[in-house]
């Protein structure tokens, strides 16, 4: 596994990172170790969104099953109120 060293941390982030890792009961490594993975992507990760992305794009291109013309939504609360 490689190992990263970093230098130069500002007081002020060391010290956030210090009480976070301390409040999820972790070392400052480990608090390290899991906020990249929480906010960095992996490859896979990536690629799962990708296919998402697709599939979302895929399914608001075709025609709605449904027939239409549906209602506005003004006109739907307006038929709920008059109820």
């Amino acid at each position: 596994m490689p190992t990263l060293y970093v230098e130069n941390v500002p007081q002020d982030s060391y010290d956030s990172l210090r009480e976070r890792a301390r409040k999820n009961h972790r070392s400052i490594a480990a608090e390290i170790l899991a906020i990249l993975e929480e906010n960095i992507p992996s490859g896979k990760e990536l690629k799962r969104r990708r296919d998402i992305y697709r599939r979302l794009q895929r399914l608001r291109s075709e025609a709605s099953p449904a027939p239409g013309p549906f209602p506005s939504t003004e006109q739907m609360i307006r038929e709920d109120r008059e109820r």
